[in-house]
C-alpha cells in the first residue's frame, strides 16, 4: 500500500477522498490544518501529500515549504483558486502537479500515480507495473522477484508502453519504435503474437490482462495499476 497524507480541511471532501482512495488500497493519512500535517510529515513515512492550499492555520505553499525542507516529498496541490499565478508559485516551489476543485476522483487518481511512477522511475530507474519490475539499468525484468525471460523485441515493446504510461500507443506507433532492434521487422500481425507472448509471462491471467491493455480500434496502454 502506498502511504499518502491528505491535508484538507473540509470534513466532507477529507472523507470522502480517503474513501475512494482506501478503495484503491492507499494507505490514508489526514490533517485538517497545517501544523497537523507537517507533524504526520515528520513522524511518517509519507510518498505522496494532496495539500489543500487554503487551509485554517496556515497557506498550503507554507506548508509545502516546511514539509520540503524536512523530506522529498512528492505534493499535489488541491486548489479553488484559478489563477495561473497561483499554480506557477506552486510549481516552482517544487510541487509535482495540481487539481482543481471541483475534480473527478478518477482524475486526481490518475494523476496520483503518474506523480508516483514519475518519482520513483526518476529517482530509482524501476519502473513497478503491480508485482512486475523492470530494472532500467540491468534491462531485466522480474514478476514477484524472479526473472522474467523476454527476447530483445518483447522487452522493448514493453518498455516502450511502461516509460509512457499515460499514453495509448497506436499499433503503428509502437511498430516504428521497434523497427531498428535486431534488425528484425515486425509487422501487425507479429505485433500482436508478441503482445500476447509478453502478458502470458507478466500477467496474472492472460485473459483478464491489467498490464498491458488493449484499447480497441486503437492499440495498447499500461494499465492503471501501482
Amino acid at each position: 500500500m502506498v502511504p499518502i497524507l491528505i491535508v484538507e480541511d473540509e470534513e466532507a471532501i477529507l472523507t470522502g477522498l480517503k474513501y475512494c482512495l482506501e478503495q484503491e488500497n492507499f494507505l490514508c493519512y489526514s490533517a485538517t490544518c497545517g501544523r497537523d500535517a507537517i507533524d504526520i510529515i515528520s513522524r511518517k513515512e509519507i510518498d505522496l501529500v494532496l495539500l489543500d492550499l487554503n487551509l485554517p492555520d496556515m497557506n498550503g505553499f507554507s506548508v509545502m515549504e516546511e514539509m520540503k525542507n524536512q523530506k522529498d516529498v512528492s505534493i499535489i496541490f488541491l486548489t479553488a483558486n484559478l489563477e495561473e499565478v497561483s499554480i506557477v508559485k506552486g510549481l516552482d516551489m517544487g510541487a509535482d502537479d495540481y487539481i482543481t476543485k471541483p475534480f473527478k476522483t478518477r482524475e486526481l487518481i490518475s494523476r496520483m500515480k503518474a506523480v508516483l511512477r514519475r518519482n520513483q522511475k526518476n529517482a530509482t530507474n524501476l519502473i513497478h507495473l503491480g508485482n512486475v519490475l523492470i530494472d532500467l539499468n540491468s534491462a531485466k525484468v522480474l514478476k514477484n522477484g524472479h526473472d522474467v525471460m523476454l527476447t530483445a523485441l518483447e522487452y522493448k515493446i514493453l518498455l516502450t508502453l511502461a516509460m509512457n504510461p499515460n499514453m495509448v500507443f497506436t499499433r503503428e506507433k509502437i511498430l516504428a519504435d521497434i523497427w531498428d532492434v535486431n534488425e528484425e521487422y515486425v509487422n501487425d500481425n507479429t505485433l500482436t503474437v508478441y503482445i500476447k507472448r509478453i502478458r502470458e509471462k507478466i500477467e496474472d491471467d492472460v485473459n483478464h490482462p491489467k498490464i498491458i491493455l488493449t484499447v480497441r480500434g486503437v492499440g495498447y496502454k499500461i494499465g492503471e495499476i501501482s
